[in-house]
This record gives structure tokens, sequence and C-alpha cells, in this order.
């Protein structure tokens, strides 16, 4: 028998010196290390988590970035995954895996109408695949020559990688890491609080959906090949579309034969209430992307599905030399990890057996319920979100919607920090606008947590504004 080595133990000051010295953290400027020590999570159970100095927070980000939604603690999860790895770990995707063919039949039993799985190891990976898959389709496809240009959302975000970035509509996030790609087309935001067109809902066109044809031909549609959206975006500040925005814009895609991109990364696996969050509207994208909640990162796994339709333009014969080469020619290396695929079988069996959507729209409609009593405060513009995924955004003054200053806001998730809550904003993304608060908790919050989440926020504001 081999030695068990005891990973899960440390010493906290040799951890905590080591964080300082020897980790690149994510997101955060690297000067705040000279002169304050950084949370270091230790633990988690449900929705709570543990520093390294034994401090308790109630977790409103599902694990910082919106993934983790069954909640911390899983022993299932971990269990199914260590008898996966001790029987196979590991083999490259060109074959198949046990695992990975149960999850693709379980992801296309809930997307009845697409037809192939294609898994890789991160949201921007999964979004790369369907970027490739629309560049490789306008070379290899006679119905789809020259249409290799795809067009993304302004405030959407769709990854860390250069493509992904290309398709981002996030100035701050892309500062400094230019040139980016050629190919890539931006159109406008569909945020009516801050409406692009200075219109009102009920009384526009449904300008931002209806204005995209005009870029498409500005462009040439023979040239564009598909387009990336978020259902709600996320990141750029929990932005909603209106009932009929979709239907407009996938309209306007199948009358010039571009295929729509829905990114799931954020609002798939019950995240708004639905199961994906496409679902709200009246809408079937050609491709789906998703990420982040799949195996409520218990392990690292994202996926591509597309219809049939798309697979077939890579149905090529390999015995054909003019042919040949016509096949998806890609691989994901983590795509085979057996583990991952594991994870996710498991946690959305808990998903299901658990009826966590059944919760997520009662305690969702909870949340947004209780966000909306801070109306009352001037500095609260607007609330909204859909299910557990909900957001704040701060103003200095209602009547210009003049946001709040970065200062203001640090200041704000402080002191909501201070009472032990962790709440989630706009993160070095626009220039003047990073001032929404965001939460999107696991999926087995409780209204009580609700309670004690909002009444954080609620005395954060009077102490940072009075």
């Amino acid at each position: 028998m081999e030695d068990k080595f005891d990973w899960l133990d440390y010493d906290t000051e040799e951890m905590v010196t080591a964080d300082k010295d020897a980790l690149w953290h994510h997101l955060k400027p690297h000067k705040v290390f000279e002169s304050s020590e950084q949370m270091i999570i230790v633990e988690g159970k449900g929705l709570m988590v543990k520093d390294i100095r034994g401090r308790e927070y109630l977790d409103a980000t599902s694990g910082g970035v919106w993934s983790v939604m069954v909640g911390y603690g899983r022993d299932s999860i971990a269990e199914a995954v260590c008898d996966q790895l001790k029987k196979m770990p590991y083999f490259a995707g060109v074959f198949g895996n046990v695992p990975a063919i149960k999850f693709a039949k379980k992801l296309l039993e809930k997307l009845p109408n697409h037809d192939k799985v294609y898994f890789s190891n991160s949201g921007s990976e999964a979004n790369e695949k369907a970027f490739k898959i629309v560049r490789q389709a306008s070379r290899i496809s006679p119905e789809r020559k020259g249409k290799y240009k795809i067009m993304y959302r302004d405030r959407d975000y769709h990854g860390t990688t250069f493509g992904a970035m290309s398709a981002t509509g996030q100035a701050q996030r892309k500062e400094d890491f230019g040139p980016f790609l050629d190919g890539f087309v931006e159109f406008p935001h569909c945020a009516c609080y801050r409406c692009p067109y200075e219109k009102t809902y009920g009384s526009c066109d449904i300008e931002c959906a209806r204005k995209v044809e005009d870029i498409i031909l500005k462009e040439g549609p023979e040239t564009i090949g598909g387009m990336i959206v978020e259902p709600i975006t996320a990141g750029g500040g929990i932005l909603k579309p209106v009932p009929e925005y979709y239907p407009i814009l996938q309209e306007i895609c199948k009358k010039y034969d571009i295929w729509m991109i829905m990114d799931e990364v954020v609002c798939g696996f019950g995240r708004t209430g639905k199961f994906w969050g496409h679902e709200h509207y009246d809408v079937d994208p050609e491709i789906i992307t998703m990420a982040k909640g799949l195996a409520s990162s218990y392990e690292a796994l994202s996926a591509t599905v597309v219809k049939q339709k798309v697979y077939d333009v890579f149905l090529c014969d390999p015995a054909d030399p003019d042919d040949r080469l016509n096949y998806f020619r890609d691989i994901s290396t983590y795509g085979g990890c057996t583990s991952a695929m594991t994870a996710a079988l498991e946690s959305t069996r808990i998903i299901e057996d658990e009826n966590l959507l059944d919760n997520t729209v009662e305690v969702g409609a909870y949340l947004i319920e209780k966000l909306e009593t801070l109306t009352k405060y001037d500095v609260v513009g607007e609330v909204r979100g859909q299910g557990l995924f909900a957001g704040i955004e701060f103003v200095n003054d209602r009547e210009t919607k003049e946001p709040i200053t970065e200062n203001q806001m640090a200041q704000l998730m402080g002191n909501v920090l201070a009472q032990n809550v962790i709440v989630g904003r706009t993160n070095s993304s626009f220039h003047g606008l990073n001032n929404i608060m965001n939460f999107a908790p696991s999926l087995i919050i409780t209204k009580d947590q609700v309670d004690t989440i909002v009444g954080a926020v609620e005395t954060a504001i009077q102490k940072t504004f009075g």
C-alpha cells in the first residue's frame, strides 16, 4: 500500500507568507500585498466559507465567480470523483470514456434541439471552440464560404483567451492586451437602464436588437458567420434583455444565415430559475457553450454543444485527398479528464433530485423583492435580475444616473465584507461604470440567508453614504 501524504495539513503563518511571496492572485492589484494580509479560504460547507484565521463568511457569489451551484462540502461529488480517479483518471478525447458519454447524453436530454457535445476545460475554451467551428466552416462549406466574422455585444464577457477577449465588450478588461483578432464586430448592449438609443421600454421599437441588422449590412452579410451573446449579460452588469429582444435577434440571424452562439457559461445549470438562461426567451441557438456550474466547480469542465446541421459540416471523407482535412481538427487535453464528467453527473443529479430549480425560482424572487426595498436609498439606481442572479447599480444622482466612483464602490464592498458577507461587483470592466454589486449565491440558499445578505448590504449603504 502506498504511503498517504496529508496534503490538507498546513502551517498558518507559512501559508500567509507564501501567499504573498509565491502566489499570483487573479484580478487583484499587486500593491495590496505590501500593506495587508489577503484572505485565504480553507474550508466551505453549504454557503459558508472559512478563512485561514478562522473567520466565517456567508458567500453570496458561489465561489466568487458564480459557479458553485450546489454549495460547498458535497461528499457525494468528492466520493464519486475519487472512485472514478481510482478506476480511470484520463485518456485523451480521441477515444470515448464512460463518464463523458453519460454526461453528453445527459446534456442532450437537457437540450433536445441539439445533437453533439464537445468537452474542454473552461468557458474561454468552450467559446474558442465555437469560434473555430464558425471559422473553419467558412473555409470548407460551400454554403458558408467567406462567413468568418463573429459579432458580439457590448458589455458581454466571453473569456480570457485572445479569441474570447476579441469577442468581449468590456473595454477595461481588454485594455493593454491588444492588438486583438480581426473579424470580430461589436453591436450595442441591451441595458434599458442605460439605453444606447436613449429610448424607454414600452415606447421603443427594441432598437438595441433591430439596429444589429444595420451593422450586418454595413459589414456585408456574406462575411458574418456567427453571433455570440450571453442570455443575460453577467459580468457586464446583470443586464436582462426584454422578452422581444431574442426573437428579433434570431430572425435577423436566420435571414442572413448567421449561427447564434449562446454563452451559457454563467446562466446555465439553473442560475436563473430555468436550467438554461435562454429558456426564458423564444430563441433556439445553433451553438451553446457552458462551463462554471457544469460541475459546480468541483472539477474544471466546459462544453460546446451544437445542432446536427453544424456538426454535419465537418463530416468529411478521410479517403478523399481533397476532403480528408475537413473534420474539426481540434483537441482539448483536459477534455479527457474522466473525473470532471463524473463531478458534473453528480452535481446535475443533485440539482434535479433536490429540486434546486424550484428553490431558485422561489428564493430568487424573494432575493429581488428584498433588494428592491433598498431603492429607498437615493444611491440605488436600479435593482435587476432573474432567479438567483441579481444586481444593484449604484449612482450618485438618480436623475443623471451618474455612477458612484471607484473609491465609493470599494468602500461599499469593504463595508459589506466587514459583516462577514461576500458579494460581487463589476471589477475592472468598464471606464466609469464599475458600479454594479452582484449576487449569485448557490442554488441551495434559504430566505434567512437572503435576509442576512440584504441586511449587510443595507448596513453598508448607511455606513458608506450616511
